[in-house]
């Protein structure tokens, strides 16, 4: 099966998303000016905001093909658009979807796409990647870039954020086009839409931009509201690392669970895709890939998703079994926890009180032969959708994920 994005309803990453609107610059003195229905995100207090009219700034960054880019290599064009986009945001993917056959559909007319990258890496939480099996550093847009089929170049700015400040970006995506002059005829969005599929845009604004711009007219709607994922400045790494300690500062819970209730586990009443690990402390290939099955956690869990681990140790092992867990914060996300409430659930942290190995095995996945550690992802409704035994390969297991959940938002995502 492809994807089970239709099916995992996922709630938008908490803290990463920005409705803006943008603003003309504010005088010097004072620094920008508010911006009008801002949500989150913003602008530092060095960076500026473009007006209509204005000139496009400089710029030398790095792109993904190893070479320094700068505003002048792309003098020949006749419309210059510079878009801003990220790897990890779900708002960029969907936009991407209809930029890139832009590209392509004007660029024997003159018009040049060239997309930066504005986020830095250490400015993201780990929560904020649940809709990418990539982050946003310079290495992982390269195979960003080739995944998504970009036929425009595509810059880093994450490091010093230079351009990002010097064009006021607000988020991802957040589009800049340019008239032969290099003045600013249109500032915001690719299109009025942030789900995947094309037939719920009703205003394509960037392109309409793009039309009128090459047929010598106005634009005729020459300011769009931004919407997307906020820009990740660099002073936000002090917010990861409070997010980090308050994720360390939570109470780890366990309960005991025999073959019953694990066969209810593994039928999936809920709408969540679930993770099950079987696991125990004398396992070593177990406790070397724990944390990584954490981490996997964490990056989505703002998303339809859980894990539940099971531990094979013996129950009077269970304050062992209980101070491991702490010591690797395997707790469930603030939103995930809300839900386990209203469902009556608890803990997703179990040891099994069974003697029946056998029973256990058949409970959870009949297929399993038998050895520690055994992963398995159930789909809504109990259909197992992906196994292995032993260590996994986190990698192998961050990308299934992220397929079954789907890189986009859908009209069944709750706001």
């Amino acid at each position: 099966m492809n994807r089970l994005s239709n099916v995992l309803a996922a709630a938008l990453l908490a803290g990463a998303v920005s409705l803006t609107a943008a603003e003309s610059p504010a005088p010097k003195k004072k620094g920008p000016a508010p911006v009008k229905g801002e949500v989150s995100g913003g602008l530092p207090p060095d960076a500026r905001r473009l007006a209509l009219g204005d000139a496009a700034p400089e710029f030398k960054l790095l792109g993904i093909d190893g070479r320094q880019h700068t505003l002048a290599d792309y003098k020949a064009a006749k419309l210059l658009m510079v878009v801003f986009l990220s790897n990890h945001c779900p708002y960029s993917h969907a936009a991407e979807t209809r930029l890139i056959p832009l590209a392509q559909e004007f660029k024997s007319k003159g018009l040049e796409v060239v997309a930066i990258n504005p986020n830095s890496p250490d400015g993201i939480r780990i929560d904020e990647l649940g809709y990418s099996k990539y982050n946003d550093s310079y290495e992982e847009m390269k195979l960003y870039a080739k995944d998504a089929g970009f036929t425009f170049p595509y810059l880093y700015d994450g490091d010093h954020q230079v351009a990002a400040k010097a064009y006021g970006c607000l988020a991802t995506p957040h589009v800049f086009l340019f008239d032969q002059e290099r003045k600013l005829r249109y500032v915001g969005r690719v299109d009025d839409s942030r789900f995947e599929d094309l037939k719920s845009v009703t205003s394509h604004d960037a392109r309409n931009a793009v039309v009128e711009l090459l047929a010598g007219k106005p634009v005729t709607t020459a300011k769009t509201i931004v919407m997307g994922c906020s820009t990740k400045w660099n002073s936000k790494r002090d917010d990861v690392a409070k997010a980090d300690e308050k994720w360390k500062a939570e109470p780890v819970a366990l309960d005991l669970i025999d073959a019953a209730g694990v066969a209810a586990l593994a039928k999936n009443s809920s709408n969540r895709l679930r993770l099950i690990n079987v696991w125990a402390t004398w396992c070593a290939p177990c406790v070397a890939e724990f944390p990584e099955l954490v981490s996997l956690s964490r990056r989505v869990g703002n998303r339809d998703f859980e894990m539940v681990t099971i531990s094979m140790d013996d129950a009077k092992m269970q304050p062992q079994v209980k101070r491991f867990l702490e010591q690797q914060h395997a707790v469930p996300s603030a939103r995930l926890k809300k839900l386990l409430a209203a469902e009556g659930r608890g803990a997703l942290n179990y040891l099994y009180t069974g003697a029946s190995s056998d029973a256990l095995v058949q409970a959870l996945d009949p297929e399993w032969p038998g050895p520690l550690p055994h992963t398995i992802l159930v789909a809504p409704g109990g259909k197992v959708v992906f196994r292995h035994n032993g260590a996994v390969d986190p990698e192998v297991l961050k990308r299934k994920v992220i397929e079954l959940l789907g890189p986009y938002y859908t009209p069944e995502e709750k706001r």
